[in-house]
């Protein structure tokens, strides 16, 4: 058993802390979320935000299987076509603070703090787009991502086509290259997500660490005897660490969307074009 509290501060060679977004540091999907924020603003019609309200009832119920995500992928990729990256970025940047602040899980937080206090470095990995997630990252102090990038042209406009998606084993592969890059030791690395569709990112490190996970992560996390976290304490990050509880030790690996929601910021651009 490794006894998380107790682990040295440094190591003989670095690790690292592999982090899913939706449902495992936040409470709700990382872009749906922005719906009602981006509907007062103006951005959104009642329409949109209707369905961005139904899509968020469906995936914290639910979550998200693989032909959802394909479908929203797609969705998101014909929505795109021709839009400003830039644009997007700076809607976003715009309203991250009202709309992630009450939404960042207590738990992951302190989870977070204490890997960097032990000299892991903290990756958020999200198959959200990476103008969504950056943002995310900055506003929780975490400097390394890895997510979805969508092909731009020469006037920075999307084309309607993926450059890469972060979703199942291109998030492993993702993984790796980076422990190959930076020689993090995936062996001594954490990976926390609550999704099937992230186990090649968990078996590919030492820890893998299920956190609040849909039923089939679950019966494989039981079968494997991997660790289980429920996560069920959203803060307003204001917060920060000094209020939140010490994480509890975690059990070594041997023992233990996403695209969904991209489309909601790409409606909200949309329907602001309609209005001018």
């Amino acid at each position: 058993m490794t006894d998380f509290a107790t682990t040295p501060t440094t190591t003989p060679t670095p690790a690292a802390a592999f982090f899913d977004l939706d449902k495992t540091i936040i409470a709700k999907s990382s872009a749906l979320a922005f719906g009602r924020p981006l509907y007062q603003a103006g951005f959104l019609n009642r329409r949109a935000l209707l369905k961005a309200g139904i899509a968020q009832v469906s995936y914290m119920a639910f979550g998200a299987d693989h032909g959802q995500m394909e479908r929203a992928r797609e969705e998101m990729l014909e929505m795109t076509k021709g839009w400003d990256r830039v644009a997007v970025e700076e809607l976003v940047r715009e309203i991250v603070d009202q709309v992630v602040s009450p939404l960042v899980y207590a738990e992951a937080l302190a989870l977070i703090d204490e890997h960097r206090r032990v000299g892991r470095k903290v990756v958020i990995i999200s198959s959200s787009p990476e103008e969504i997630v950056k943002p995310l990252a900055r506003y929780l102090g975490v400097d390394h991502v890895i997510a979805t990038r969508a092909k731009v042209d020469d006037q920075g406009r999307y084309t309607g086509e993926m450059e890469f998606y972060a979703y199942a084993e291109a998030k492993a592969e993702a993984v790796r290259g980076l422990a190959a890059a930076e020689g993090i030791s995936l062996p001594d690395s954490f990976a926390y997500s609550d999704s099937v569709t992230d186990l090649p990112m968990l078996e590919a490190v030492g820890h893998p660490v299920v956190v609040n996970p849909d039923k089939e992560l679950s019966e494989i996390a039981e079968e494997r005897d991997w660790q289980t976290m429920e996560f069920e304490r959203p803060v307003t990050i204001r917060t920060r660490l000094a209020t939140l509880p010490r994480p509890v030790p975690l059990i070594s690996g041997a023992a233990l969307a996403g695209a969904v929601g991209g489309a909601i910021v790409l409606w909200a651009i949309r329907a602001r074009q309609r209005t001018t």
